[in-house]
């Protein structure tokens, strides 16, 4: 098997990145990496130092890919199967881009520094960072809601680059900062992508980990292993 991905099944930004093979059919092998152990880890950072997850090899090509739009995008000019997760007309394909970008870095991040929060030593807490990132995943509920309003999906009428960034970020953050009731629109998107088999089997993949989730108190029930 030529790809290769680097991740954690329960790492966010690696469910991006796993959504899109999966919708696309592409076959890869995944490899758990354990970031406590040192041999495990040099399989990231030899390749991409600063050691995030998800990374790409394409051993056919003799190359790895880091970041999860760059990793779709260098997939998208091989694979039939990931370029139909990009649109191919111009305006929606920029519209695409910025939904991408906007759920990776207003909705996955501010969620990640609640996480992270959690785990800090003793006195190491950041309460103004976590009131702030809450801020700004409201703010993104807010855009989210008003954008989703009368649609199926992100961008046109097909699941896209921007669907697949928008459910990691949206089902941690979901549980660390729960949607309001009011927003409709978000709510029946969300639930709307939880149905779709590609999504559905990669949270699959994740739930044996949700143990390990700093915040697995405030998870849903129905998402828990068992239910």
């Amino acid at each position: 098997m030529s790809l290769t991905l680097y991740l954690h099944p329960l790492a966010s930004f690696c469910h991006k990145v796993m959504i899109a093979l999966e919708d696309a059919r592409l076959p890869y092998r995944a490899i758990t990496v354990d970031f406590s152990d040192p041999a495990s880890a040099r399989q990231v950072s030899d390749h991409w130092p600063v050691g995030k997850i998800p990374l790409l090899h394409d051993e056919a090509a003799g190359r790895h890919v880091a970041e999860t739009t760059i990793i779709l995008e260098y997939l998208a000019q091989r694979h039939p199967g990931v370029a139909k997760l990009w649109p191919s007309d111009t305006e929606p394909l920029l519209e695409a881009r910025l939904w991408d970008r906007f759920f990776d870095l207003y909705v996955q991040q501010p969620m990640q520094k609640i996480v992270t929060d959690r785990i800090r030593p003793a006195g190491a807490n950041d309460p103004h960072g976590v009131a702030e990132a809450r801020e700004n995943l409201r703010t993104a509920y807010g855009m989210i809601e008003e954008r989703m309003a009368g649609r199926e999906w992100v961008v046109g009428n097909d699941f896209s680059i921007a669907d697949c960034a928008a459910f990691p970020g949206l089902f941690f953050a979901g549980i660390v900062e729960p949607f309001p009731p009011s927003a409709t629109a978000l709510n029946a998107y969300f639930e709307r992508l939880l149905t779709r088999p590609t999504v559905a089997s990669v949270l699959a993949q994740a739930q044996p980990y949700f143990t390990m989730f700093p915040y697995r108190d405030a998870m849903p029930a129905r998402f828990l292993p068992g239910s």
